[in-house]
């Protein structure tokens, strides 16, 4: 579980990308560029990671983080029944928003689309879970990429990001 109170507890910012999440806080936001509160304290002091288009990245430039590589290969692992998620929480609001891609990664870097999310979602958080898939023998991650919109009124923000028991 990562709430990022402290710190990205293992996530990892990819080096295969055009930019970094950033944790921050509600208090340190400008007005129509991020929620009012994070998910996890509900409070403006709370912690999330956040990115937003600005001069130094342009439309479609994405920023990219990997959790820790999770081990088919341990006994406990239900990944092949389905039964292992990641549960997640994010905030998608503004005018140029840009897109939401949720991947599920293997060691030899295949990737599968878990989920697509594009524009404005509304200016509260909103929560996933989502299934793991199956088969195979291969370690894996789940990668959240954010892709950056066309204009200053955009922003993306992730919290709470938690994989079930199952994992």
């Amino acid at each position: 579980h990562c709430n990022f109170e402290f710190d990205l507890c293992g996530w990892k910012q990819d080096d295969n990308d055009d930019f970094d999440w950033n944790i921050r806080t509600s208090s340190t936001t400008k007005m129509g560029t991020g929620p009012a509160t994070d998910h996890t304290l509900q409070d403006p002091s709370g912690h999330y990671i956040f990115i937003k288009s600005s001069f130094l990245q342009l439309p479609g430039h994405k920023a990219r983080i990997s959790s820790p590589v999770l081990s088919r290969r341990n006994k406990n692992c239900k990944v092949c029944r389905g039964n292992c998620k990641i549960l997640f929480c994010y905030h998608m609001y503004g005018a140029h928003i840009g897109s939401l891609i949720v991947y599920q990664r293997t060691t030899s870097k295949h990737e599968e689309i878990l989920l697509n999310l594009t524009g404005n979602q509304g200016n509260f958080w909103q929560c996933k879970a989502l299934i793991l898939a199956g088969g195979g023998n291969e370690d894996f991650q789940v990668v959240f990429e954010g892709i950056g919109g066309k204009g200053p009124k955009d922003g993306i923000a992730l919290d709470d990001l938690t994989f079930s028991r199952e994992c």
